[in-house]
Formats: C-alpha cells, sequence, structure tokens
C-alpha cells in the first residue's frame, strides 16, 4: 500500500516553492546535514585512472554545488537542462556562440537590456551576426523579418527592461517555429515563479540571476535554461561544450548564495508584486508623473495579455516624468529608501535613471530610452515608507 503512495506522489507535480527548496537539494549522505555541503575544491581524485566518481574530475567542467544549483534552475522553469553561469551576459554569450554562425541574424525587441544590445551588435557583430531590432507586437513584421534564411533566433524580454512591454509568447513561439527559428526569452524580470516561457513555447530561457533568483544583491551570475526534448538535449550538448571549453562558469560561493536565494523567491516575489501594484497605483495620479509603466495598471497595453502569461505582474515599476530629463535627474537623486543604483531585483528597493545608466550603451539607437524615465526596483520593504520616501521626492519638484 505504502508503495503505491509513493508512487502517485513521485508522479505529482510539486509546486514552485517545494521545488525551489528540494531540487537538487539532497540530504549529505555522511552527515545527513539539511543544507548540501559547499564544495570548495578545483579538482577531484578519480578512483583509479579515468574512474571518475560521480562524473567530476576538475572545477570547470564541473562542482557539485553548481549542479545542484542547475537542477534547482531546469526545475523551477519547467525545464530538463539548466547551466549556470558568472554572469547574465556569459550566460548570453556561450548561447550565441552554441546556436548560431557568421553570417546569420538575430531578431530582436527594439526595447531590450542595453547590455544585451552591447554584446549583440559590438562582439558578435564583429564576427558576423547582424540584428534587426523591432517592435516585438508588430507579429507581420516580425514574421517578415524570420522569413531571411540568415534569421535564425527571435530574441525577447517580457516584461522588457526598462519599458515594461509585455509581448505575446506563445503567438512569437508560432511565428519562429514555422520559419524554423528558436525562440528565446529573457525571463529576469518576470522569474519562473510568474512566468514560464518554456510551457508558453520558447526554446530557451536565459536569466540575470543577478536580480530576483539570487535575490540579495550579493551575488552576480547568469543562466540557460532548456526544454526535455530531443531537440533540447542536442541543444544542451552544445551549451554545455560552450560553457566547458571556454570557462565562464560560476564559482561555488556563487553558486550556493544564488541556491540560497532562489529557495525563498516565492514569498519574495508576492512582496515585491504587492508593493509595485501599491506604488504604481498611488503614482498614477500624481500631476509630476506623466505615465507609469506597470503591467498590472488596467490601462497599460499589455495588461491583458499579462494576466494570460503571467501569474503576476512583477516588482518593476518605469516612470516618465512631466517635467523631462531635469525632473527625472532629480527625482532620483532625492529618494532616501531608494537607493541610487544600478541592477534590480534585491529585497532593498533601487532607483535607476537608465538613460544615463542601464542604458547609456544605447543612446543614439533605436532602443535608446526616454529622458524623463526613472526605472524603480521596487523591494520588500514596507511599501508605506517607500511612498512617503517617493512622494517627498516627488514634492521637491
Amino acid at each position: 500500500m505504502t508503495h503505491h503512495h509513493d508512487d502517485a506522489d513521485a508522479q505529482r507535480a510539486r509546486g514552485f516553492s517545494t521545488e525551489a527548496i528540494h531540487a537538487g537539494q539532497d540530504l549529505d549522505e555522511v552527515f545527513g546535514a539539511v543544507v548540501p555541503p559547499l564544495h570548495f575544491s578545483t579538482t577531484f581524485a578519480p578512483d583509479g585512472i579515468g574512474n571518475l566518481r560521480n562524473g567530476y574530475d576538475y572545477g570547470r567542467a564541473g562542482n557539485p554545488t553548481r549542479t545542484a544549483l542547475q537542477t534547482q534552475l531546469a526545475a523551477v522553469e519547467g525545464g530538463g537542462h539548466a547551466f549556470s553561469f558568472g554572469s547574465g551576459l556569459a550566460a548570453e554569450d556561450a548561447l550565441i556562440r552554441a546556436v548560431m554562425r557568421p553570417g546569420q541574424r538575430i531578431v530582436m525587441g527594439n526595447d531590450a537590456y542595453g547590455g544585451s544590445y552591447r554584446l549583440i551588435s559590438r562582439i558578435h557583430g564583429d564576427w558576423g551576426i547582424a540584428n534587426t531590432p523591432l517592435d516585438l507586437s508588430d507579429h507581420e513584421r516580425v514574421a517578415a523579418e524570420l522569413d531571411g534564411d540568415d534569421a535564425t533566433v527571435l530574441w525577447v524580454e517580457t516584461p522588457s527592461n526598462p519599458l515594461m512591454t509585455v509581448v505575446d509568447v506563445p503567438k512569437l513561439a508560432e511565428i519562429a517555429h514555422t520559419r524554423g527559428a528558436l525562440l528565446v526569452v529573457d525571463n529576469t524580470f518576470a522569474t519562473p515563479y510568474l512566468q514560464k516561457p518554456l510551457t508558453l513555447g520558447a526554446d530557451i530561457v536565459v536569466h540575470s540571476t543577478t536580480k530576483y533568483i539570487g535575490g540579495h544583491s550579493d551575488v552576480v551570475g547568469g543562466a540557460v535554461v532548456l526544454g526535455s526534448d530531443d531537440a533540447a538535449a542536442e541543444l544542451a550538448e552544445k551549451v554545455a561544450f560552450q560553457q566547458f571549453a571556454v570557462g565562464a562558469v560560476s564559482g561555488p560561493l556563487d553558486a550556493y548564495l544564488t541556491t540560497r536565494g532562489l529557495k525563498t523567491l516565492g514569498v519574495r516575489m508576492d512582496r515585491h508584486c504587492s508593493n509595485a501594484q501599491t506604488i504604481a497605483e498611488h503614482l498614477v495620479d500624481h500631476p509630476g508623473v506623466e505615465r507609469v509603466l506597470y503591467p498590472g495598471l488596467p490601462d497599460h497595453p499589455g495588461h491583458e495579455l499579462a494576466k494570460t502569461q503571467m501569474s503576476g505582474f512583477g516588482g518593476m515599476v518605469s516612470l516618465q516624468l512631466v517635467g523631462g530629463e531635469p525632473a527625472a535627474r532629480k527625482v532620483a537623486e532625492a529618494t532616501r529608501l531608494f537607493v541610487l543604483a544600478e541592477s534590480l531585483g534585491g529585497i532593498e528597493s533601487l532607483m535607476n535613471y537608465p538613460h544615463e545608466m542601464t542604458h547609456a550603451s544605447v543612446r543614439g539607437t533605436e532602443l535608446a530610452v526616454p529622458e524623463n524615465l526613472l526605472r524603480l526596483s521596487v523591494g520588500i520593504e514596507d511599501v508605506a515608507d517607500l511612498i512617503d520616501d517617493l512622494d517627498k521626492a516627488l514634492a521637491g519638484l
């Protein structure tokens, strides 16, 4: 009787937070430690020549702490393969080299993260990989661009950074796949807690795990996650080879900190979402605010779409101020709880002026962001204190 119960239990899909806490976190067999030990060793002794212990020989090729994180990442994204890198851009770089060749082209959103665009245009561009930035909500244009034989990858961020654009992942997957292209989704803003692109039709998910997955502004990392079918397994072999041969791996302490952060992602995202929603609603009617960009607002162009493909609206809010660039700069430097800084997704609230900070690399291009725009990474502090902080900064205009 017990045996049948165990089988049924094994087949039942576990919830997100259960997977986040338990996937890859096997009990230490020697001491029974509930938290798996952190393996700093750079090399592993075989049991005789050529007889590796559990497949480990050298830290670049594999590390048990990194393996645990990769198992955890695959589980929470609903994938079959995951790779942990030293940064989000290192993850993207390895992926591009794994799936593309000179003469091919990436079709991408015209509001992509500036660092991704810089990598694609200035690093891979010099090696013969072209790119076409466009409005991903214009499905006819996307289809037309992907009709070209050279267009082999469609690169999507949803919600996008920092304009909070929401795009239709299932529709774009259909457009890409009927034309033989791969769909890559950067899921950094939404996180796997709110959105699972692989189940929506994406082939590959990328993350800056520095952001919400790590969640505490204390570890830099990135990830590539793939599905579990034969095509994904073939892609995974290519990504694995890039990681091994080039070596942009996450170190064991970074992997450990990322694993620890991921275990609490669900409860943190609940608070990020509720705080961001409250702040967005509060700022909508402020006389100094021209526009609030947040998918949780009913008048956001992507609101209905976000409701269908996300389980929450996220912790990122962007504002455009009536007073233009001078007002944006003044507010950015006037808040106290919202710390003026790069990055996002930590437990503390951060304020960013993208035009001159995160997106400075795309000034003067099609991807340039408005000069009156501020990006808020809404933390998990008490929301009344955050509102008070913003009100005081805006009162100075």
